[in-house]
């Protein structure tokens, strides 16, 4: 933990006057792009953003400082999303096959898919938002914080709770899924 993470989470524990406004000011973008990311409904956003706020203010106390705080409270934003879907019933993530969370040969070798080269033409990037907003909760968010966000999958590992290896699985087929079905809009064959 930060030095600033650190007087942070002392002064919103201390009920320093305005330290939990500054908290959420602070990491009320990151919260709004996890839940976003997951949920896509504007309104249900909004209510889970500050039901996770009210769980942070809740548990600040458990925080430990093993991570970053931005990591736990991406992490307390995507457990609010994964639970407001799954009371909905709605599967945040397709079956990937074979559960394994190590990566097979084939896995780790780079599929040469480059996200930001896809983007360079407008009606190929048009195509490519299209497909990402159809993508599962998991692998749209997945995506996005690591491609978009450039967050590290160590970071993400720690705000999903899921292993490295699964976030590079996960990465893996969601990219080669956007490429055949960018191919296919395009109409080039493989």
């Amino acid at each position: 933990m930060t030095e600033d993470d650190r007087k942070l989470v002392d002064a919103v524990l201390g009920n320093v006057p305005g330290a939990f406004e500054r908290l959420v000011r602070e990491y009320q973008g990151l919260c709004w792009h996890i839940i976003q990311r997951m949920v896509r409904q504007p309104e249900d956003t909004r209510e889970l953003c500050q039901e996770a706020f009210l769980r942070v203010h809740q548990c600040l106390h458990q925080y430990r400082g093993e991570s970053a705080l931005k990591s736990w409270i991406g992490q307390v934003a995507y457990s609010v999303a994964k639970r407001h879907l799954e009371k909905r019933r709605i599967a945040i993530a397709e079956p990937v096959g074979d559960e394994d969370d190590g990566l097979s040969l084939l896995d780790q070798i780079s599929d040469g898919f480059d996200l930001e080269t896809a983007c360079a033409d407008a009606e190929i990037a048009a195509g490519l938002h299209e497909e990402i907003e159809a993508l599962p909760p998991l692998q749209r968010t997945l995506l996005t914080l690591y491609h978009l966000d450039e967050v590290p999958i160590v970071e993400i590992a720690r705000i999903t709770g899921l292993a490295e290896g699964t976030i590079k699985s996960h990465l893996f087929r969601t990219r080669a899924r956007l490429r055949e079905r960018l191919q296919a809009r395009m109409g080039v064959t493989a």
